[in-house]
């Protein structure tokens, strides 16, 4: 039959597998012990079986330079994985100057919003979108850097907001790489 463990993991003693359906041995933890969910995702960031192909994950920490992180993350967006672009705005907001944090979550922000918006969770994209405008322009207005790195936050803002209203009015979920940002350069939309 089986038997649950201290995790409430079910395991069935007869084959050795959780109800998980990873070995029962297997442990979704980094090599310094940290809780790491080891299951494959798709493009957009929702967990696969075990077994399933997903698309290579970002990896964690990196720290890049502002162009770095700005040209990831637009390859990113452009590709139709704006979960994994909201990872390399992360690794900037946690390893970057102080000055910036609210810059990059603000961006982490748009990115989880446009995943929202495709994965079909129309308002809480549209909230998400909103609030990263917001942070963002809010961060722009503080610094007095309208184009920080290049970004034109103005278009990226707007671009946000008119996605988020687009959602709502029409009900259904977007193509995030069709719909994704242009963080540099003339109109921030498509």
């Amino acid at each position: 039959m089986g038997s649950t463990d201290s995790r409430g993991s079910t395991e069935n003693t007869d084959t050795g597998s959780t109800s998980a359906g990873r070995p029962g041995d297997a442990r979704d933890r980094d090599s310094e012990g940290r809780a790491r969910n080891a299951r494959p995702r798709d493009g957009l960031g929702r967990p696969l079986p075990y077994d399933a192909p997903g698309v290579p994950r970002q990896p964690e920490g990196v720290v890049r330079t502002p162009e770095e992180t700005v040209a990831e993350a637009q390859r990113l967006l452009d590709e139709g994985k704006p979960f994994h672009a909201h990872e390399v705005f992360e690794d900037a907001w946690k390893s970057g100057p102080d000055t910036e944090r609210e810059l990059w979550r603000g961006l982490a922000q748009l990115a989880v919003g446009l995943t929202h918006t495709a994965r079909g969770n129309l308002t809480g994209g549209a909230r998400l979108l909103r609030r990263g405008a917001g942070a963002a322009e809010e961060w722009a207005s503080a610094s007095g850097e309208a184009t920080p790195h290049g970004i034109d936050i103005g278009s990226v803002a707007a671009w946000a907001r008119e996605l988020a209203a687009e959602v709502e009015r029409e009900g259904r979920p977007v193509d995030a790489g069709a719909r994704a940002p242009r963080l540099r350069g003339a109109g921030a939309g498509r």
